[in-house]
C-alpha cells in the first residue's frame, strides 16, 4: 500500500521537478508512514479547561492504579516578609479536617481505600495529590477538592500544627545541605520574594492566625491558578465531570487580587557562616541560570550533567566519565559534590554544592571554577554526546510511575501552559550541539558574579574577590 501511494504521488509531479526534490518527498512520506504505527502506542495528554477556569490534564494508559492531584500556583514566592510561611502552614492545615470530614474520618477513608494522600510546598507551587486504585479515583478527587476548598482551620488544630512546624524547622536546621541552599537563595535573590524560605521564620509561625490562613486561601486558591492532573488509570471525561460538580461553588477570584509575578533580581554576593565545631565544610557556588520557559534551560541542564556528581562511596571513581569527578577521586578533593540546576518561572540557580575537609576547600574551589571555564571554552564533542544520552536516560527513567508522570504534567501545565511530551523533550535534548553548550555557558557563566555560601570550618574559603576573578580566563 505504501508503494501504491508513492506511485500515485509521482504521477502528480511535473516533469521539470529535479530528482533531488522528488527523493526528498519520498523520504518524508516513507518516514511518516513508518512513524505513524509507533505513535499509536504513546498515550496522549488530554487537556480541558472547565467552565470554572480550572485546567484539567490527564494521561491514561489503562493502569490499575492512578495518581491524581491539584497543582496550585502558590508558594513562598507569593508571600511577603510578614506572611512568609503561610503557604506551608496552609498545606499542613488541609489535612486537619474539613467542614464535611474530621481529621479521623479523613484518615479512615484514605486507609479504607488503601490509598496514599500527600502534599508539598515549594517556592512557586503547592501540591495536593493522591495515589489510589483506578476505581477509587472519584473518591480521591472528592477528598482532594474537599480539603482544598473546605479546610476547617480550627484554633485547636492551628495550635497543634504550629508545634509540628516548629519541630520541622529544627530538623531542617540540622540538615546542612538545606541550610546552605536556603542561604544561597537569601543572598542570590536578596530583597526579592525568592529569598524567602519555604517554612518561614520562627516569629511568623508563632503568631500565625486563622484569619491569615483564610486570607491566603481566598486570594491564592482560585481557579485561574489551579491545574488538576492525573496519570495511570484515569478517564479524562469522567474526571472533568467530577471536577465540574466538585468545584461548582468555588469563587473565581478577581484579577486584581492575584499578585503579579515581579522579576527577582539576582545579586552576586556571599554568605559565610563559620562554625569550627562542624567537622566538614559545606560550600555552594552558583550563577543565575534560566527559567523554565527560557530556550537555554535544556542546554544548561546538559552543562550541569557534564559536571556530574560524585561521592567517596562510588566504586571505580577514578574511571568516572566527568573530569571533575576524576579530579576529586584522584586528589581526594572532597567527600562529595553535586551539580544543580534549580529552575523557576523566570530565573534559576546553576552551580555546584560540595562537602569538603577544611584544608581542601581552596583546591576544590579552584577545580570547580576551572571546570566552569572549560565548559565555556573547551568542552569536547564526546563529552556533550555522553551528557545528552545521560540526561535523556535520566529524564525517561524518572517518568516510570504514575506519580512521576502526574507531577510532570501538573508542573508543566503551570509553567508552560501545556504538556511537553517525553518524545519532544528527548528530541530537544538530542538537538543540542557542542557549540550550543559553549555559547550558552559563555553567556551565563563567563565573567559573571557568582553567589557563594559557606557553612562550617570555612577559614580556607577564598575571598569573594578572588572567587570572582576566577570566573574568566585572560587567554580567551
Amino acid at each position: 500500500m505504501a508503494l501504491l501511494r508513492l506511485t500515485r504521488s509521482f504521477r502528480k509531479i511535473p516533469k521539470n521537478v529535479p530528482i533531488s526534490v522528488i527523493s526528498q518527498q519520498v523520504r518524508q512520506r516513507t518516514t511518516a508512514a513508518n512513524a505513524q504505527p509507533s505513535l499509536l502506542n504513546v498515550p496522549p495528554t488530554k487537556c480541558t479547561q472547565l467552565s470554572t477556569g480550572i485546567r484539567v490534564a490527564t494521561e491514561d494508559w489503562g493502569s490499575q492504579t492512578a495518581t491524581v492531584g491539584i497543582w496550585i500556583d502558590a508558594g513562598s514566592r507569593y508571600e511577603t516578609l510578614k506572611t512568609n510561611g503561610v503557604a506551608h502552614f496552609m498545606e499542613h492545615m488541609a489535612f486537619k479536617g474539613t467542614c464535611r470530614r474530621s481529621q479521623s474520618q479523613l484518615e479512615i477513608e484514605i486507609e479504607d481505600m488503601g490509598a496514599q494522600l500527600n502534599a508539598y510546598t515549594s517556592r512557586e507551587q503547592t501540591v495536593y495529590y493522591s495515589k489510589c486504585l483506578a476505581k477509587d479515583v472519584p473518591k480521591a478527587i472528592d477528598i482532594l477538592t474537599d480539603i482544598v476548598q473546605n479546610a476547617k482551620l480550627g484554633e485547636a488544630e492551628i495550635e497543634r500544627e504550629r508545634s509540628v512546624i516548629l519541630r520541622e524547622m529544627q530538623e531542617v536546621e540540622s540538615n546542612l545541605q538545606e541550610v546552605v541552599f536556603d542561604h544561597l537563595h537569601a543572598t542570590a535573590y536578596q530583597g526579592t520574594p525568592l529569598a524567602n524560605t519555604i517554612l518561614g521564620p520562627t516569629k511568623n509561625i508563632q503568631c500565625m492566625k486563622a484569619e491569615d490562613l483564610r486570607y491566603y486561601l481566598t486570594n491564592h486558591y482560585n481557579p485561574s491558578r489551579m491545574v488538576v492532573a492525573g496519570a495511570g488509570g484515569v478517564n479524562h471525561e469522567q474526571l472533568c465531570e467530577l471536577l465540574e460538580c466538585s468545584f461548582k461553588n468555588i469563587p473565581k477570584g478577581e484579577c486584581d487580587k492575584i499578585p503579579s509575578l515581579d522579576p527577582c533580581r539576582f545579586t552576586g554576593s556571599e554568605i559565610r557562616v563559620r562554625e569550627d565545631s562542624i567537622p566538614l565544610a559545606h560550600i555552594a557556588i552558583a550563577i543565575e541560570g534560566a527559567g523554565w520557559t527560557d530556550p537555554d534551560t535544556l542546554t544548561l541542564m546538559v552543562a550541569s550533567t557534564l559536571l556530574g556528581a560524585w561521592d567517596r562511596s562510588q566504586a571505580s571513581a577514578k574511571q568516572n566519565a566527568t573530569a571533575l569527578a576524576r579530579y576529586c577521586a584522584e586528589e581526594d578533593l572532597c567527600h562529595s559534590y553535586q551539580s544543580f540546576n534549580t529552575c523557576y518561572k523566570d530565573t534559576g540557580l546553576w552551580g555546584v554544592y560540595f562537602v569538603s575537609d577544611p584544608l581542601k576547600i581552596d583546591d576544590m574551589m579552584y577545580n570547580v571554577q576551572s571546570e566552569f571555564m572549560r565548559l565555556c571554552t573547551a568542552v569536547t564533542e564526546a563529552e556533550v554526546a555522553r551528557a545528552r544520552c545521560l540526561l535523556a536516560a535520566n529524564t525517561l527513567l524518572q517518568l516510570d510511575t504514575s506519580t512521576a508522570v502526574c507531577e510532570d504534567i501538573g508542573r508543566q501545565m503551570l509553567c508552560y501552559g501545556r504538556r511537553i511530551t517525553p518524545n519532544e523533550l528527548i528530541h530537544r535534548i538530542n538537538s543540542i550541539t557542542t557549540a550550543d553548550v559553549r555559547e550558552v555557558c559563555y553567556k551565563y557563566i563567563y565573567d559573571r558574579c557568582p553567589a557563594v555560601v559557606g557553612v562550617g570550618p570555612i577559614e580556607q574559603l577564598p575571598d569573594y574577590n578572588r572567587v570572582r576573578s576566577s570566573m574568566y580566563w585572560l587567554r580567551v
